[in-house]
């Protein structure tokens, strides 16, 4: 375990198991359909990864790069898109990866966009689900884990740009962030 890691909360194996779960229960909901997943950057790489290769029907890959955060620990509640689709979504079924749903700020912009340009479809599959810091009623089709309140890293999740390489999911020491 990572010297700054407090303790793990999901193991590498606990992870690996229930994204074949959301993995079965996704191709069941598009029945062989085909789906533009779109993964938000930088955080959901990992679990994209992990996902579309367990997936069954014709998958194409975009990625968006949204972010309030920067480099704190709290939602700055200001949505900065720094890398938009490059794919049409218009009248296209899309998959929405994100690590975590935290105040549900970025989760309903991003939405709210797609629709916008036309998608026929969003269906959102969250690994990690933080409902204590929720501000936007906003509800994840599929979700890993829910999750205390409490800082998290590894599994694609940072403080910083640091930890996104754990392979499990560990609470971050607090003496890490609070200088």
């Amino acid at each position: 375990m990572n010297k700054n890691v407090e303790r793990i909360l999901f193991t590498e194996e606990q992870l690996k198991n229930r994204v074949s779960e959301m993995a079965q229960e996704i191709n069941k909901h598009y029945k062989g359909e085909p789906v533009v997943v779109v993964s938000v950057l930088k955080g959901s790489v990992v679990f994209a990864v992990d996902l579309i290769k367990q997936l069954d029907m014709p998958v194409s890959l975009d990625f968006i790069c949204a972010s309030s955060y920067g480099s704190g620990t709290i939602s700055s509640g200001k949505l900065i898109i720094k890398k938009d689709v490059e794919l049409d979504v218009e009248g296209k079924n899309i998959l929405l990866l994100e690590d975590i749903i935290d105040t549900g700020e970025t989760l309903h912009e991003i939405m709210k966009m797609l629709k916008g340009r036309g998608a026929k479809s969003i269906v959102t599959a969250m690994m990690f689900n933080k409902p204590a810091r929720r501000k936007k009623a906003v509800q994840a089709d599929f979700i890993g884990f829910d999750i205390p309140d409490e800082f998290v890293v590894g599994y694609g999740l940072d403080y910083d740009e640091q930890y996104r390489n754990l392979p499990y999911l560990g609470v971050l020491k607090r003496s890490v962030y609070e200088k």
